[in-house]
């Protein structure tokens, strides 16, 4: 099957547009369900997936319970996923994990599920840096980073496990860009209660992320812009010992963006 022939990065690596096709259910001959699901199979290997698509379909409807019918749900979530279709991939995928949760593959269909939210959050200039996908709506994205942290809770030996993490790691950090983004928007407006609960948020649920550190400084910020003191200096001594040389620290004062003045850790 499929799913154990493709490993995670040929998968993340395939063309994902297929060869159109005009083929639709009704279209399709009455065969039996074995030649129906070679036919699917053909269709495949030729990299005719919107034709192959088609026939799963048929097969599934055609066949529920037949000798196919869970080999066919699993190749029709790799069929859409090669044809783009990632609502249809998260939804067949989703089936498939109800329908048989105790399947052998049933990781597969986890980590296509992450996977196809994974490419709908994607767009074509993120890789050239012109986009900076933390400004866009991140449903998407986070949708992945749930789906792929499933992946690595529940089958930590998976194949596709070891894929799944790399993904999460950077799937943090945007997420983790977004909310500094927002922080950093309430700073300027002067919501300062705001802007540190936005940094608490990145220290609490992306710890591990890269803007951990200017979580910290927005804190700190908020805190000086709210005129809590102490409460800025126990967060400015967090993040000297986490980050010495961090850009706003000049020894052990801090330099704010927004609010005027610094603040030194000795006061």
């Amino acid at each position: 099957m499929r799913a154990f022939q493709l490993s995670a990065l040929a998968l993340a690596a395939a063309v994902l547009v297929g060869c159109a096709s005009s083929d639709t259910q009704d279209s399709i001959p009455d065969v039996p369900e074995q030649q129906l699901y070679q036919q699917a199979q053909q269709s495949l290997d030729n990299g005719r997936y919107s034709a192959a698509v088609t026939q799963l379909e048929t097969l599934d409807s055609r066949y529920p319970f037949g000798d196919y019918a869970q080999q066919a749900q699993l190749e029709l979530i790799y069929g859409y996923y090669q044809i783009s279709n990632w609502e249809s991939a998260r939804a067949a995928s989703t089936r498939f994990i109800r329908l048989h949760p105790d399947h052998p593959q049933v990781d597969y269909a986890y980590y296509m599920r992450g996977l196809a939210a994974w490419q709908a959050g994607r767009f074509s200039l993120e890789g050239l840096d012109l986009i900076d996908i933390s400004k866009r709506d991140l449903g998407s994205t986070r949708d992945a980073y749930a789906d792929l942290g499933e992946v690595v809770r529940r089958f930590p030996d998976s194949p596709y496990a070891a894929d799944a993490r790399q993904r999460i790691i950077y799937l943090r950090n945007v997420l983790a860009r977004s909310e500094l983004q927002v922080a950093d928007f309430y700073l300027r407006k002067q919501a300062y209660v705001a802007a540190v609960e936005r940094g608490r948020w990145v220290i609490e649920h992306y710890p591990q992320a890269q803007g951990s550190d200017d979580a910290l400084a927005a804190m700190i910020e908020g805190y000086m812009g709210l005129g809590m003191t102490d409460r800025a200096r126990e967060t400015l001594a967090i993040l000297i010992h986490n980050a010495p040389d961090y850009s706003r620290l000049n020894g052990q004062t801090f330099q704010p963006r927004y609010v005027g003045g610094s603040l030194s850790l000795e006061g």
